[in-house]
């Protein structure tokens, strides 16, 4: 294993074999309810075994834990192809043979989860294949979407931010005096409109150094600066 993560349920192995075929990398942001898809893997030590379905869903959260640590992996693809023990970490494909997920997980009969392949995907393999770990900034909050109110979504340009749900005792956020129901448009100058905006944002770059929020707060705006901590693996 050449690296892990596994607050987003991922990792890269190297295999010492020779004359493999690279597969093809497709984008989960393409992809559509309904859609045909096939999933790759050793069920229940059943080697190589293949199975099809469609996307029952998308957008769906997957729960993940490393310690005492919890992340939420956002945007997560629901499939009906059977998903049994064994199946995770195979590759779920579209029809033209890209993969655009890893299969992660078995919810139910008829009801498999796979981490989609997007842009912070990319990023995360990508850190994990030059330097064995992925560096995650940590601000201490619970969140979740909230419509933004008329006149700011206008001025904006984008009708909805990140509600904080809670603080975390002692963490980047509570220094930083950020309190339950602000509402999170930017952070660092870049647009924060969805639970995804915000996690892909939390990367190793704004580890330890002052970063401007910009939040709505009983209706004024305000811009309160914070420095995340950082969140291992």
């Amino acid at each position: 294993m050449v690296g892990s993560a596994p607050l987003s349920d991922l990792a890269v192995l190297r295999a010492e074999s020779n004359g493999l075929a690279a597969a093809e990398l497709g984008d989960a942001e393409t992809l559509q309810v309904g859609q045909l898809v096939v999933a790759i893997g050793n069920p229940n030590g059943f080697a190589g075994s293949v199975t099809a379905g469609v996307v029952s869903a998308l957008g769906r959260s997957l729960p993940t834990q490393s310690g005492s640590a919890t992340r939420i992996v956002e945007n997560v693809i629901q499939t009906d192809a059977a998903l049994n023990p064994g199946n995770s970490g195979g590759a779920l494909a579209d029809g033209s043979g890209r993969v655009v997920g890893i299969n992660t997980a078995v919810a139910g009969i008829g009801l498999g989860l796979a981490v989609p392949i997007n842009a912070t995907t990319r990023k995360i393999v990508g850190a994990l294949m030059t330097e064995g770990r992925f560096r995650r900034a940590y601000l201490g909050i619970a969140f979740g979407p909230r419509p933004l109110p008329p006149r700011l979504a206008a001025s904006l340009g984008r009708g909805s931010g990140i509600e904080v749900v809670q603080v975390v005792e002692g963490s980047p956020a509570a220094r930083a005096g950020l309190r339950p129901e602000d509402v999170i448009v930017e952070i660092d100058g870049q647009p924060v409109t969805s639970t995804d905006d915000l996690q892909r944002l939390m990367a190793g770059e704004l580890i330890g150094r002052p970063v401007v929020t910009r939040l709505l707060r009983q209706g004024h705006e305000l811009d309160v600066e914070l420095v995340p901590d950082e969140l291992v693996d």
